[in-house]
């Protein structure tokens, strides 16, 4: 009875180890999945290769506007300075056309 029952015990043993080892098909399978798994890694690189390319160019094209900015507002204030100096010169303009009339007036009464 116990030579019966290790006997039985070891074919137990011997069948559950071959149903638990993996088959060609079960590999190539895997190695399917393996293969999609890495082309999927690679265009996910290439994404993410090319949306840091595009950060890129967007950072420099930023830099440029605020370079832009900068300029624009450094002439803007030149331009403010240009109109602050017309205006005193215009005011000075005004001052002596008043001066100068105030003298013709004078001399006409004489």
């Amino acid at each position: 009875m116990k030579s019966r029952f290790i006997v039985l015990m070891v074919l137990i043993f011997v069948a559950a180890l071959f149903t638990g080892c993996a088959t060609t098909g079960d590999l190539e399978k895997l190695q399917m999945q393996v293969k999609d798994l890495s082309a999927k890694v690679d265009q996910t690189q290439m994404k993410a290769d090319q949306a840091a390319k595009d950060a890129a160019a967007a950072k420099a094209g930023v830099q440029d506007s605020t370079r832009a900015a900068a300029q624009a507002n450094e002439a803007a204030a030149k331009a403010d300075q240009a109109a602050a100096r017309a205006e005193a010169a215009a005011k000075l303009a005004e001052d002596n056309a008043k001066k100068s009339e105030a003298i013709f007036m004078k001399s006409m009464k004489k």
